[in-house]
């Protein structure tokens, strides 16, 4: 199908319409945002003389959601410059726009009359064979269609992202009986390949699929607390990452959510079931209450939790929900607990967690698991059409390490249906015929293949061709090179990757040495590497403990030697004579920003948070950073153009003496970590077979290394320059006095020491510079406090 989607219309901006539009213009798709026009004039108006003819006052909605993207935290813009690509209008001025466009999305009040009164205006407007999609969360997608063209509705269907649609993973797609099968593929293509996201087909009920299962989870977990007695800091304290769930577990996900969105989700399913799930979905009377007082969470300041200050510094109480008062919050410490976070692996936490009867707390997460894993048993077919679909949308919209059929896995379908049975708990039938045929488990890899029980039969789990994962990948193929910290891994088209795994994916020896090793082996066997892991983070930095250890033992010179062996590594890297890609995402701190810098190319994800934050610990860059992000300025610069190199020189000092940590790919290109060579992958999926692809590419137009120059320093006075400004914020109380110790070893470095402006230097010797204040400073007992402190705290410490 030739379709493409080059220009939107979101209709409605409020938190959601603006988040998508936002997600719209971060991938590059120019966007336009309408909404209502007001009906009555603000104070402020009224006082201008303003009328309801007024064009400010007509677009006063809309222009006030633009303004408020620039506000929200998290940003639901990748750079506050694509704000530029969301133009704003009104549904009574600008509707014949609707015509210009390739997508419509409607995202106004979840009420089916207001919802089918806007299509009846977008089928009069729209061209034909523009694709047109509801964000609802759980309103019939079928019925908003009645009434419409044929036209419309081939080319309508549901789009439901999550909140906020920047950062979380999920879309689910939502056909109608009528949508043409070619815009349906499309969508889902388009979803995945140019929005980033993960995408699942879900049927037209209730909710969907992640909102119903996860609503439910939610309120059996209410419900089971009220029951027995637990508090909400308990119930917090359990059922977060010990069980494979996000740090916001169950009660601060409601305040992040908003209780009166949560309220809406569960009694739009409320409304819609009966029986015993009917009951499920009712809230409960402090819920209620909590609504009407406007405790809603977050966006409120206070729901389940709030911050208050005690002491100078500010705690969390948690909300005794029997008398509604705000009370030291707890955690439920048992020995389950306690054994569960001993172990190493998801499975057996799970396994620890769920079996020991009489435990406090493995008796409250037994009550609250075993019926969300048969709710999803019961509704697969009705809600989905298989397992994968469902583990998936909760993986992607909830968080959740592992979905319900992953999880029931993990725990053991044998023993955990066994125990259900004995508590007269009701399992499907098909959950019966799946044992009595002799399958145990719901998932099985072959090979690096993935297969899926699919009625009475296993299914291959087909993934997107651009999803290079690097555990199945090994899986089939095994690792060539290996130690503690790194692995190499041959992922085809004669490319190889190499991969971190250490702890954190921090630096230490082992890496430096599996870096030396897999450039050798490239340049003999490969067209190209490709460094990049699918970790939490790509990389935090150094190990940072090991260099504390060792400088508390005034162990200096292995200090100084394997600060010597990362920078020469990163020499090797840069001047290696086959292509060499970075493909950084998330947490890219210190030593993971030096190891992307001298790469011929830098393939990032687009939520990549890229800094050179030493200066938080009392350090500056050992391994080549404050070189590399100096020559990559220079670089940037365009050719035969005279340049400032004062204002090159001071911008870096600027950056790595405020450790800016860029908060997205967008602005890691903007900050100069990235340059016009670099790219951007908005799937984070697809990042490794991106990198990949430009590293053949490279290959493939005959790549040759680059040739060492030398580089122009700022010297003496370019030092001088760069000291003022910091003695500035000494001065002015906003540096410490160890602060100004440790810039004025960076400035050291940056200006080339004591030189005249404008000396061309070779990059050895700023190395050798580098490499010196690096080991004064972490010498000094001021620094070691920091490190210390970060490595304790896991924050900076003012010294």
């Amino acid at each position: 199908m030739t379709k493409k989607i080059e220009r939107a219309v979101v209709i409605g901006s409020g938190v959601m319409g603006a988040g998508i539009a936002a997600h719209l213009v971060n991938v590059g798709i120019p966007t336009l945002m309408l909404d209502i026009v007001p009906k009555a004039l603000t104070e402020s108006e009224q006082k201008k003389g303003y009328t309801l003819e007024t064009p400010s006052v007509r677009n006063r909605i809309v222009n006030e959601s633009k303004k408020k993207l620039f506000k929200q935290k998290p940003a639901p813009l990748t750079s506050k410059k694509n704000a530029d690509l969301i133009t704003v209008g009104n549904m009574e001025d600008d509707i014949e726009q609707l015509a210009d466009v390739d997508w419509i999305i409607e995202v106004v009040v979840e009420h089916l009359p207001i919802k089918q009164k806007v299509f009846e205006q977008v089928d009069r407007y729209r061209k034909k064979g523009s694709i047109v999609s509801s964000n609802t969360s759980g309103i019939s997608v079928n019925k908003m269609s009645d009434g419409r063209t044929e036209d419309f509705k081939k080319h309508f269907l549901g789009t439901h992202f999550f909140n906020p649609p920047r950062y979380l993973k999920l879309l689910e797609i939502i056909p109608t009986k009528n949508t043409s099968e070619e815009v349906l593929a499309f969508m889902k293509k388009f979803g995945e390949d140019v929005l980033g996201k993960g995408v699942v087909e879900a049927k037209d009920t209730p909710n969907f699929i992640a909102n119903r299962i996860g609503t439910y989870g939610l309120m059996v977990t209410v419900q089971e607390m009220v029951r027995n007695g637990y508090s909400i800091g308990e119930v917090d304290s359990i059922t977060g990452p010990v069980i494979g769930r996000p740090k916001s577990a169950t009660f601060r996900t409601l305040d992040v959510v908003g209780l009166d969105t949560f309220i809406h989700v569960a009694n739009n399913v409320h409304e819609k079931v009966e029986g015993d799930e009917k009951d499920v979905f009712q809230i409960p009377p402090f819920m209620k209450e909590m609504n009407e007082k406007g405790w809603l969470g977050a966006k409120s300041g206070q729901g389940f939790f709030k911050k208050v200050k005690s002491d100078n510094e500010s705690i969390i109480l948690e909300l005794d929900y029997k008398s509604l008062e705000y009370v030291e919050r707890k955690k439920l410490r048992t020995a389950a607990v306690k054994m569960a976070k001993q172990e190493k692996t998801l499975s057996r936490k799970l396994k620890t967690l769920l079996y020991q009867e009489g435990d406090r707390a493995s008796d409250f997460l037994w009550s609250i698991t075993s019926p969300v894993l048969l709710y999803s048993a019961q509704l697969l077919g009705e809600i989905a059409d298989d397992i994968t679909a469902i583990d998936e949308a909760m993986r992607w919209g909830f968080g959740w390490e592992l979905g319900p059929f992953e999880m029931w896995d993990a725990i053991g379908l044998e023993k955990s249906i066994s125990r259900m049975k004995d508590e007269g708990q009701s399992v499907p039938q098909w959950l019966d015929d799946m044992l009595k045929e002799g399958t145990t488990s719901f998932y099985k890899r072959d090979g690096g293949k993935v297969h899926f029980y699919h009625h009475g039969e296993y299914k291959e789990k087909v993934y997107n061709k651009k999803e290079i994962h690097l555990q199945r990948w090994k899986e089939t193929n095994g690792v060539m090179k290996k130690n503690s910290g790194a692995s190499l891994i041959d992922i085809g088209d004669d490319i190889a990757l190499l991969e971190f795994h250490s702890q954190n994916n921090a630096i230490g020896l082992d890496i430096i040495h599996m870096i030396h090793s897999s450039l050798d082996e490239v340049n003999r066997n490969y067209k190209g590497l490709v460094i990049g892991n699918q970790g939490r983070n790509f990389c935090v930095g150094a190990n940072l403990a090991m260099i504390l250890m060792e400088a508390q033992d005034d162990n200096f010179m292995e200090i100084e030697l394997v600060v010597k062996q990362f920078q020469q590594a990163m020499m090797k890297l840069k001047y290696n004579e086959k292509p060499v890609v970075a493909a950084p995402f998330g947490m890219t701190l210190g030593g993971g920003a030096e190891v992307c810098l001298p790469a011929d190319a830098i393939q990032a994800s687009q939520e990549t948070y890229m800094g050179l934050v030493e200066f938080g610990v009392g350090l500056i860059p050992g391994g080549g950073g404050n070189k590399e992000f100096y020559i990559k300025q220079l670089n940037r610069l365009p050719e035969g153009i005279d340049f400032d190199l004062q204002k090159v020189a001071n911008d870096v000092f600027e950056k790595i003496a405020m450790a800016k940590v860029s908060t997205s790919g967008d602005e890691a290109y903007e900050s100069g970590f990235l340059n016009d060579q670099d790219a951007i992958s908005v799937n984070n999926d697809h990042l490794i077979h991106d990198a990949k692809q430009k590293a053949i590419a490279l290959y493939d137009t005959g790549y040759k290394p680059p040739k060492r120059k030398k580089v122009p320093v700022v010297g003496e006075q370019g030092y001088a320059t760069m000291l003022l400004g910091a003695k500035s914020l000494h001065y002015g109380g906003y540096a410490s006095e160890h602060d100004l110790k440790i810039a004025r070893k960076l400035a050291f470095v940056l200006a080339g020491g004591r030189l005249s402006y404008g000396t061309y230097v070779d990059e050895q010797y700023l190395l050798d510079l580098e490499r010196e204040a690096f080991l004064s400073l972490i010498g000094e007992e001021k620094t070691q406090q920091r490190m210390q402190h970060m490595l304790m705290k896991g924050k900076p410490l003012r010294n």
